[in-house]
């Protein structure tokens, strides 16, 4: 066996690193993690959108330091704000983010700081530098700031979804700015996408402020300490991206729009749509709802549904179901027998069980078969709090779950984006009149959307994102 040890000319730095991988085991590591990716998010399945990513990111990729790499750019169907890359040139970008960006030079500035990553290849040298950095073979987007939903679903987050921390971020910007200008787009698109997140970040503060809770991260590798916080990005990434730009460089923000124009916002129909305190599954035929002032947290591999405070939470996942066995043998097959106040029930013509498994915590769980499908349930508390203090709250959301009504099927319809464009004396407050919901959050949504918030009005003439 032989250890690959030493020192590497850095392709996009020209600095020397220390690494433990040749190029050859990168690309094959990006390889097999590419696998891992998906199997755990859902790929957006617009060939029209997909493609037009590849076309953008192929040109940010050849004026890189590594053109001679197979880039592969992937949307990602989840409204997570995020984007990340695996060594080798796999690329991904949340639809989420994609909602959040004006122009097409926006998009090539996050692509082109993923491909910073790659170029500078930055988890090489983050494995080569700490042993104690371990690369795991399944990721989930972070940033939602529930720290629940890993609990539940045993997943765990890797640096590559959570970013490599302040220098390498930093160093990203800039090679990223320095794409963009050799690819013709316009550099200062960089500080435009670092304003964006600094706009979520606002937002989240701001909201949280009004229902007197604690400001939680956003995505877009915002939750590491080492990871600098967007005030500092700008700083940093203005001057060099402003002293490369032109004057003939692209924004193309009309090309861009047109191409999320019809884009869900959100949930998709795919992985079933949040209304409110409900939750719809068309493809699945299912519906169910959570306690007034919960969080629902709309993940791949789980639907979390969580307390205000954070302390207790209920997830669901569709499961295999095993054989002939009944809702209650399946459980106690489940858990090794360890399960206490076991009742069966029937619900809307459903059979289920549930139960509680003691422990520290304690936790209660129930399955229900629907068809040929099982849905299994795990709630559980954190801290100091009781199992006792929410488990009839528990037990609501498990009795909610029923199949869907005909006049529930629109509901289970996704927003969408609309793209339109501004007349003389329009506002913000007219668009928002015309969507559902609270004016004030159509307001706010609007503005983030359009690099408007908090108070922006857009000029007649532009284009702006609304959802429908």
């Amino acid at each position: 066996m032989s250890v690959l040890a030493g020192c590497a000319t850095n392709p996009a730095t020209g600095k020397t690193d220390f690494v433990m991988m040749s190029e050859q085991e990168e690309l094959g590591m990006g390889q097999k993690y590419s696998q891992e990716i998906l199997k755990q998010y859902p790929r957006y399945e617009d060939a029209k959108l997909q493609s037009y990513v590849q076309q953008v990111g192929e040109r940010v990729a050849r004026a890189g330091d590594r053109p001679n790499l197979q880039y592969h750019f992937t949307v990602i169907d989840t409204p997570d704000i995020n984007a990340f890359a695996l060594p080798g040139g796999y690329i991904y970008i949340h639809r989420g983010l994609m909602a959040y960006l004006g122009s097409e030079a926006e998009l090539a500035a996050v692509l082109g700081h993923e491909v910073g990553h790659v170029t500078a290849r930055h988890s090489v040298r983050q494995q080569s530098q700490s042993s104690a950095w371990n690369i795991l073979g399944q990721a989930v987007a972070i940033g939602t700031g529930v720290n629940a939903a890993a609990d539940l679903t045993n997943v765990l987050g890797t640096a590559f979804v959570r970013g490599y921390g302040r220098d390498m971020e930093l160093e990203a910007d800039g090679l990223g700015a320095k794409y963009l200008a050799r690819a013709g787009y316009d550099p200062t698109a960089m500080i435009q996408v670092v304003r964006v997140l600094k706009n979520q970040e606002d937002f989240a503060r701001d909201e949280a402020a009004r229902k007197g809770q604690a400001t939680q991260p956003v995505g877009y590798h915002g939750l590491f300490d080492t990871h600098p916080d967007n005030d500092q990005r700008l700083k940093q990434v203005v001057g060099p991206a402003q002293a490369l730009a032109g004057g003939q460089q692209e924004l193309g923000v009309e090309r861009y729009l047109k191409a999320i124009d019809g884009m869900p916002f959100g949930d998709s129909a795919a992985s079933g749509v949040r209304r409110g305190q409900n939750f719809y599954h068309s493809e699945l035929d299912f519906t169910l709802s959570y306690p007034t002032g919960w969080g629902i947290l709309n993940q791949p591999a789980a639907l979390v549904g969580f307390t205000a405070d954070q302390q207790a939470y209920i997830g669901m996942k569709l499961v295999q179901r095993d054989g002939q066995l009944t809702p209650a043998e399946y459980l106690r097959k489940g858990t090794g027998g360890r399960l206490a106040a076991e009742e069966s029930f029937q619900q809307a013509g459903l059979t289920g069980a549930t139960g509680v498994v003691p422990g520290s915590p304690a936790r209660r769980i129930a399955v229900i078969y629907q068809k040929d499908r099982a849905y299994l349930f795990v709630g559980a508390v954190k801290g100091r709090a009781s199992l006792e203090s929410v488990d009839d709250q528990f037990m609501q959301v498990i009795r909610s779950f029923r199949p869907m009504r005909a006049d529930e099927r629109k509901l289970a319809e996704p927003r969408r984006i609309a793209v339109v464009q501004v007349k003389s004396g329009q506002t913000v407050e007219q668009f928002a009149n015309a969507e559902s919901g609270p004016q004030s959050d159509s307001i706010n949504r609007i503005r983030l959307l359009n690099d408007l918030y908090p108070t922006g009005e857009p000029k007649p003439g532009d284009w702006l994102k609304v959802v429908r």
